[in-house]
């Protein structure tokens, strides 16, 4: 593929936190209509990879390139991604429209956008609705509605899926659809390896090291993890 469509490259990332090195010499590439899962458990280094490539958090050495963009020399890729936190980040006392509405003017959106985002979430029913007041899967389509109201070019989602009521969890998945068919690239964190089948690959993160996976490979890895772990006369299915 040329050089020049590539919506990523990382080489040789390193993160540190003081004595614990939490990535360690990670190198990938994300290509245009591109869905990439990180696969891990809780404290392996999803959100810490996720943060990095976002932009939000400094790292301790290598080079990430961001739609052409040195991230420690430019911020312009800012413009045009998208990033949903495994964390709460909505303004909780506001309404929906309000978080929209706000949302819309950081990221130079118009009424135009935030109209399309209501409808692809289904969010018209509780606009007036303060974001406390949210179930899960209420709250995460309206964290992906904020996230897509820019039509950006690249996604972070951290455990976008996780936990939430089956038809939120199809109607996120069905609105990424559009964003990766033109040209699109996504990076998703998850913990659940039921979910590895919604991704291109799966980056599975451990000891700070990233391999990856087709999807069917991924769950092989880990029934393999599981049944490691068995003894002779466990009980199954208990």
């Amino acid at each position: 593929m040329d050089e020049q469509q590539v919506l990523i490259e990382v080489s040789d990332l390193v993160q540190k936190f003081f004595l614990k090195t939490v990535l360690n010499g990670i190198s990938f590439r994300l290509f245009p209509g591109e869905s990439l899962g990180i696969f891990g458990l809780r404290g392996s280094g999803k959100t810490t990879l996720l943060h990095i490539l976002a932009g939000v958090d400094r790292f301790t050495s290598g080079t990430v390139q961001v739609l052409g963009c040195n991230i420690c020399k430019s911020q312009r890729f800012k413009q045009a991604t998208g990033l949903v936190t495994q964390e709460p980040s909505l303004f909780q006392d506001l309404t929906v429209l309000e978080n929209l509405d706000f949302i819309a003017g950081l990221k130079n959106a118009g009424p135009a956008d935030i109209e399309r985002v209501i409808d692809q979430m289904e969010l018209k029913d509780c606009l007036r609705y303060p974001a406390a007041a949210l179930d899960a899967g209420l709250y995460q389509r309206l964290s992906l509605a904020c996230a897509l109201l820019n039509a950006p070019r690249l996604m972070f989602l951290d455990e976008l899926i996780k936990d939430i009521d089956l038809y939120s969890r199809h109607l996120m998945l069905q609105g990424l659809e559009p964003f990766l068919n033109s040209g699109g690239g996504l990076v998703c964190g998850f913990s659940n390896i039921e979910f590895a089948d919604y991704f291109d690959r799966v980056g599975w993160l451990e000891k700070g090291q990233l391999e990856f996976y087709e999807p069917q490979a991924a769950r092989e890895k880990w029934e393999l993890l599981l049944y490691s772990f068995k003894k002779p006369g466990d009980v199954k299915n208990v």
